[in-house]
């Protein structure tokens, strides 16, 4: 049973292979630690009083050995009695996470207490040789424990890294009310990496001049000794402690980068319990955020039009009814029969044919430049020139209408539907109450649309435009297009003027996007 599957009382929060490689790499380093306070003591430090050196020297070898072989097996076990949840434990899933989160700190508990002990026992042990090496002993062996604790620590940290992300990804780590954890971890690196062997080296100056029996070779050698092994341990402490601080950082800079890129579905893993947790956590939560927005955008996108959504974005003031008048291109399509479908076909194949159908006209639509201002049952409204302006409008509405009708009878040839395309002036602007409103188009060029797709459904072609509409466009789309009937559309007083699709030259002429349609795409990029 490990953290990735959750705590049962008596069983350890970690999995054998991370247990493994923590027993591993903190056995080596306190061996390491333990060599190396034995060669200070026995070789570099003065040894003046000191009746038979030799005697001493293998008896605290021989001592060194036997506590190491009775700590490394005691520690062992010890360290994994300290990352088991307790039997009695009445919330299980929050002691894991507290031990995960202080498994460092418990850990070098751990070893200070059994550092603490080979201090008092070597201590003691060396009295009956003099006091002099007795406190040598002692004062070598109390440094060389703290600077391997504080190693260990920064070790134990890293290991525990994805075990801490683990417990952690479901509640950050909380504020500090009083001293920050960053700056803590930071003066204690340093006290335990450079200043403790700095108060070694000023110890061994001290004894030389309290007692001043030793030659200038033998404090040049212990200066140089205790010296070089300060500037390594703290050379290791320094990095240990930027890494632990400079990875989240690093982690969360390579992911704003990526969030950057439009990437938003990143995290960065929270495995810190300081300030540098809670930065994790909010951008986690950040990201969340943007992505939640970005959701809201793309229904709201979906819902009113992508056009419409970034116009509203881009506003800085505040929404507000009304509108303005602006020349604009409109498209109506009407889907023919409908009523009929419906009353003989089951609803769920009618939904079917009606989103088929709507699909071919919002591409060719969006192909053009358009953008679809509303679905009124089996009709559509596209509106081209706003809200965003639109070069040529008339003609990407024109080439939109064609290439609707061409795709329609090739891949819904079971359905008719009748395409009217106007143009002029009209009003665009928000239209309801401030609760509740929509961006739409009012004017004469939707009206007439809606009366020319009428008149549409009885024409071969399935598309009628206003020739008013043919004019305003551009000479590349209005020679697709032919004069027809002047009418008087229902509503009206005065007849229109009409236009269709140049029918026997179309097929032939249309290239696989039309020019119009091509050059309108373009410039609104």
């Amino acid at each position: 049973m490990s953290v990735e599957d959750g705590q049962l009382p008596g069983r350890s929060v970690l999995g054998w292979r991370v247990r493994l490689l923590l027993g591993l790499v903190v056995v080596l380093a306190n061996v390491g630690g333990a060599i190396v306070v034995l060669v200070l003591a026995a070789f570099v430090l003065p040894r003046e009083g000191v009746p038979d050196q030799v005697s001493a020297r293998i008896f605290n070898l021989g001592v060194l050995g036997i506590f190491l072989l009775v700590a490394v097996p005691l520690g062992l076990y010890w360290g994994r009695r300290r990352f088991t949840v307790g039997r009695r434990s009445k919330d299980p899933d929050r002691s894991a996470r507290m031990i995960v989160l202080h498994g460092p700190a418990r850990i070098v508990q751990m070893l200070a207490l059994l550092w603490l002990a080979a201090v008092l026992l070597f201590g003691g042990l060396n009295l009956q040789y003099s006091g002099r090496l007795a406190f040598s002993v002692t004062a070598t062996t109390a440094i060389g424990g703290i600077t391997t604790c504080a190693l260990c620590y920064l070790l134990v940290e890293r290991i525990l890294r994805r075990s801490a992300a683990r417990v952690l990804s479901g509640s950050p780590p909380k504020r500090r009310r009083f001293v920050t954890g960053v700056m803590l971890r930071s003066v204690g690196f340093w006290a335990l990496g450079t200043a403790v062997p700095m108060i070694g080296l000023m110890l061994s100056g001290l004894v030389a001049l309290i007692y001043g029996d030793s030659s200038p070779t033998q404090l040049a050698v212990t200066i140089l000794a205790i010296g070089g092994t300060a500037l390594l341990v703290g050379l290791l402490t320094t990095i240990g402690a930027a890494r632990a601080m400079s990875d989240p950082i690093v982690a969360v800079r390579r992911a704003l980068a990526r969030v950057q890129d439009g990437d938003l579905d990143v995290r960065v893993p929270v495995y810190d319990n300081t300030e540098l947790g809670q930065l994790q956590a909010g951008f986690n939560t950040m990201v969340d955020g943007l992505r939640e927005r970005e959701r809201i955008r793309d229904l709201f996108g979906r819902h009113v039009g992508r056009e419409v959504a970034e116009a509203a974005a881009a506003r800085s003031d505040e929404i507000r009814l009304g509108g303005e008048v602006r020349e604009v291109a409109v498209l109506f399509v009407d889907l023919t029969g409908s009523t009929t479908m419906a009353a003989r076909r089951p609803p769920e194949e009618v939904v079917g044919v009606l989103n088929r159908f709507f699909g071919v006209v919002v591409e060719c639509v969006e192909h053009a430049g358009g953008w679809i201002n509303k679905f009124e049952g089996d009709a559509a409204l596209a509106v081209f020139g706003a809200p965003m302006d639109l070069p040529d409008a008339p003609a990407a509405a024109l080439s939109a209408a064609r290439r609707m009708a061409e795709r329609l009878a090739a891949e819904m040839p079971e359905i008719s539907a009748g395409i009217g395309v106007s143009a002029g002036d009209a009003v665009a602007g928000n239209v309801g109450d401030l609760r509740r409103f929509e961006y739409t188009v009012i004017g004469d060029p939707v009206n007439e649309a809606a009366r020319l797709t009428d008149l549409a459904k009885s024409v071969p072609s399935g598309v009628v435009a206003s020739q008013r509409a043919v004019d305003a466009a551009g000479s590349a789309e209005a020679r697709h297009w032919e004069p027809g009937e002047s009418v008087t559309l229902r509503g009206r007083d005065d007849p229109t003027g009409t236009a269709s699709p140049v029918l026997a030259s179309s097929a032939a002429a249309r290239p696989d996007r039309d020019d119009a349609a091509e050059q309108a795409v373009a410039d609104r990029g």
